[in-house]
């Protein structure tokens, strides 16, 4: 799923000042199956309470789409890819999607920072888990919705999106989209004169593995020094988990059949930062072996289903079944970011297994979002 035509358009990875600086290598490995590149408890509720009611954002940092597109509101942001921002605002975000969370669990309902706002949601593509998460997460602290599906607005067909963003803008408070192209959510940020969030592209999709790092630092303690290793196609997922280990020290594999490699300049571009370790192999068996976390996705993503039969071929050997979890040890855990295709890319097995930790995964949804639009709304 090659992605050379958008990657251009999107900001460096990380604050590069000088890339020279950085010590790197890449070597193929003596069987020529795969590519290595190496860089180099909590709070009571009350005191959550108090911080949260009086935090703001401690790290101003201003993302490249909110300095192109010249909002007219002052510290906001949008959240279009995780490296838009430094490694102390994606972990103070994560933290606070912990505090947050812990107050929804607890009952609170005193605490409504999004009292009065509205958020409109495109649906360019249908998904259970992004509209439920951002309608539900949303309401629960205060705010209201809407629903805009495939046919509510047709974006790019019936309207402009550079006229859409600017029509969203004057009703709602955000705007969060879910479409194909690239392109699509950067010409909303452009345009949109309030927040914009990445709800998924062709591309990337940063609020899945902000829900999937708050899963791993719930479970394993931290994700920095972990080792997760991804098996199946080099889809958007990757590209999200490439973008977080350009900014987060972890060791970041991913397994896949030969001609389903994450995008080359994305790669390259992780790599560069020298922040983690990253491999990109055609051998999941060696790859698996001491991970940490162990994920998968489905092999044929939405817009690709006629390709379904011939990628069964394909990735043969790349199903996550008890064998390669076993590889694993028995403390990996299992991740899927669903919906999954039980006895295809995973058994049945796995996913039900005690260390299968993808339903906690698929609420942290909800958590890290509404984190992440606490942010880019200052509140």
């Amino acid at each position: 799923m090659a992605a050379n035509a958008i990657f251009s358009q999107l900001p460096s990875l990380g604050s590069i000042k000088d890339p020279s600086s950085f010590s790197s290598a890449a070597s193929f490995s003596s069987s020529g199956h795969s590519l290595r590149f190496t860089g180099g408890s909590p709070a009571s509720l009350p005191s959550i309470r108090r911080r949260i009611s009086c935090q703001a954002n401690s790290v101003a940092i201003s993302s490249p789409s909110s300095s192109v597109n010249g909002k007219a509101y002052s510290g906001l942001k949008d959240f279009l890819h995780i490296n838009d921002f430094d490694k102390a605002t994606i972990l103070n975000i994560l933290d606070r999607a912990k505090e947050v969370k812990a107050l929804i669990k607890s009952g609170e309902s005193a605490y409504l920072p999004f009292k009065g706002k509205t958020m409109a949601m495109i649906f360019a593509k249908p998904s259970m888990r992004t509209r439920v998460s951002f309608e539900t997460g949303f309401h629960l602290l205060g705010g209201h919705a809407l629903y805009l599906g495939p046919n509510d607005i047709e974006m790019g067909k019936r309207e402009e999106t550079r006229d859409v963003a600017r029509v969203l803008s004057g009703y709602n408070d955000i705007i969060m989209a879910r479409v194909f192209a690239h392109q699509d959510i950067l010409d909303l940020a452009k345009y949109a004169t309030v927040p914009v969030i990445n709800g998924l592209t062709n591309y990337n999709h940063p609020c899945q593995i902000m829900a999937d790092a708050l899963t791993i630092i719930e479970h394993i303690g931290q994700l920095e020094g972990t080792k997760v290793v991804y098996v199946g196609d080099g889809n958007n997922i990757v590209h999200s988990w490439l973008l977080l280990a350009s900014i987060v020290p972890f060791h970041f594999v991913c397994a896949c059949p030969k001609g389903f490699e994450p995008d080359e300049e994305t790669v390259k571009k992780a790599q560069l930062t020298g922040v983690s370790k990253i491999e990109i192999t055609h051998d999941p068996k060696e790859a698996v072996i001491g991970a940490d976390v162990v994920y998968s996705d489905v092999w044929a993503s939405m817009g690709q289903k006629e390709e379904a039969a011939y990628r069964r071929q394909v990735f043969q050997g790349f199903q996550v079944d008890e064998e390669l979890m076993k590889l694993a040890g028995p403390k990996a855990y299992f991740m899927h970011c669903l919906p999954a295709e039980r006895g295809v890319e995973v058994t049945d097995g796995v996913i039900e297994a005690p260390n299968s930790i993808v339903f906690p995964q698929a609420e942290n949804r909800m958590h890290a979002q509404n984190a992440i639009m606490l942010h880019v709304l200052g509140v």
